[in-house]
C-alpha cells in the first residue's frame, strides 16, 4: 500500500537521533494533541504508514524512514450531550473559550463518561466541534487537570483545530497559571527545565528526568510572599506536559498547595485538590490572524485563601 486515496496526510522523515525509538512514541512527540492509544489505534487500522507500508505500534524506526499519518475518517460521536452550564469567556464561529471549574474533567475517559467539558460542549455547540481528536475528544485542543480551574479553548471546526494545534507545537500560545505553593521560593523568578515522563513505579504520577521523558520548560515569578510558609506565583508554560507545573514546583521544593499527589498528604485547608488556576490564555485567532488574549478570574476559594494567608 503506497497511499490512501482521497485522504490528507502529514509526513515526517526520521532523523539519526530518532533511530531505535518506537513509532508510537515518535509520533506522540510529533503530535502532542493525540494520545498514545489513539496513535496505536490508527497504526492498527492502517492510517499510518512507514515507507508506504503498514506497520505495528512497536516498530523501531530507522533513520530516513518516511512516516505518513493519514487523517482517520470521521467517526460518529457516541458521547452524549449534557445540559451542563458553561462559564463562557468568549465564543465565535471558530472557537469557544471557557472557564473550567474544579472537579470537572475535560474529556471522557474511563470512570468519567459524563459530566465532562466535552459532554457540555456537545450540548452547547451541537454539531459544531472539530473531529480531529476522535469521538472521545471532539473540539479539544488542550486540557487541564480535573482539579485545576481556568481558561481552556475548544475548536468548532478542523481548520481552527489545526491552527491552534500548530501554535501549541511551536510553543507560541500564551499560557499563564496562578498558583499558591508551599514554602517560600529560593528565587523571585526562574526557569525550570527538565525532561518529564511517566513515573517508573507509580504510573499515576509524572517524574522529571526519567528515561523516555520529553522536554518540559516552566518559567515562574513570585507575585507575593504570603505567610512564612506559602508563596503566590505565576507560571508561564513554554511546553505543556501532563502535570508539568505540579511536578516542576515540587521538584524545586515548592509543591502546589493542596496537591496530595506531589506534595504533603495532608493540607491545613479544606481544598479540593491543588490551588492552581489557568489565568491567561492567548493565541493567534485561526480566521482573523490577530492575537487574542483571554483572562479567567480567580475562583472564590482561591481569592479567599489569598486573603487568609496574606493576613497571617
Amino acid at each position: 500500500m503506497n497511499s490512501i486515496p482521497g485522504m490528507d496526510y502529514s509526513e515526517y522523515i526520521a532523523g539519526e537521533e530518532d533511530a531505535g525509538n518506537r513509532i508510537d512514541s515518535f509520533l506522540a512527540d510529533k503530535l502532542p494533541l493525540l494520545s498514545r492509544s489513539y496513535i496505536q489505534k490508527q497504526i492498527k487500522e492502517g492510517n499510518i504508514l512507514v515507507n508506504g507500508s503498514r506497520t505495528k505500534a512497536g516498530y523501531k524506526i530507522c533513520a530516513s524512514d518516511t512516516i505518513k499519518v493519514y487523517e482517520a475518517p470521521a467517526e460518529e460521536l457516541e458521547i452524549k450531550p449534557e445540559n451542563i452550564p458553561l462559564d463562557i469567556i468568549y465564543e465565535d464561529n471558530d472557537i469557544i473559550v471557557i472557564n473550567k471549574p474544579k472537579r470537572m474533567v475535560v474529556h471522557p475517559a474511563p470512570g468519567h463518561y459524563s459530566g465532562t467539558v466535552v459532554n457540555a460542549l456537545l450540548y452547547h455547540c451541537r454539531d459544531s466541534l472539530s473531529g480531529i481528536n476522535g469521538i472521545m475528544r471532539p473540539g479539544i485542543v488542550h486540557r487541564i487537570d480535573q482539579d485545576t480551574t481556568g481558561a481552556i479553548v475548544a475548536c468548532k471546526n478542523d481548520t481552527a483545530h489545526r491552527s491552534l494545534a500548530g501554535q501549541l507545537k511551536e510553543h507560541s500560545i500564551t499560557r499563564t497559571y496562578h498558583a499558591i505553593v508551599n514554602n517560600h521560593t529560593k528565587e523571585e523568578e526562574g526557569t525550570i527545565k527538565t525532561t518529564l515522563g511517566r513515573h517508573p513505579v507509580d504510573r499515576k504520577k509524572m517524574a522529571v528526568n526519567v528515561k523516555g521523558g520529553r522536554d518540559a520548560v516552566t518559567h515562574y515569578k513570585v507575585l507575593d510572599y504570603l505567610d512564612n510558609r506559602h508563596t503566590y506565583i505565576a507560571c508561564n508554560l513554554e511546553t505543556g506536559r501532563t502535570h508539568q507545573i505540579r511536578v516542576h514546583m515540587a521538584y524545586i521544593g515548592n509543591p502546589v498547595l493542596g496537591d496530595s499527589l506531589y506534595g504533603p498528604a495532608k493540607c491545613p485547608f479544606k481544598l479540593e485538590g491543588q490551588a492552581l488556576h489557568a489565568k491567561t490564555l492567548g493565541f493567534i485567532h485561526p480566521s482573523t490572524g490577530k492575537y487574542m488574549e483571554f483572562e479567567a478570574p480567580l475562583p472564590d476559594y482561591f481569592k479567599k485563601l489569598l486573603g487568609i494567608l496574606s493576613h497571617k
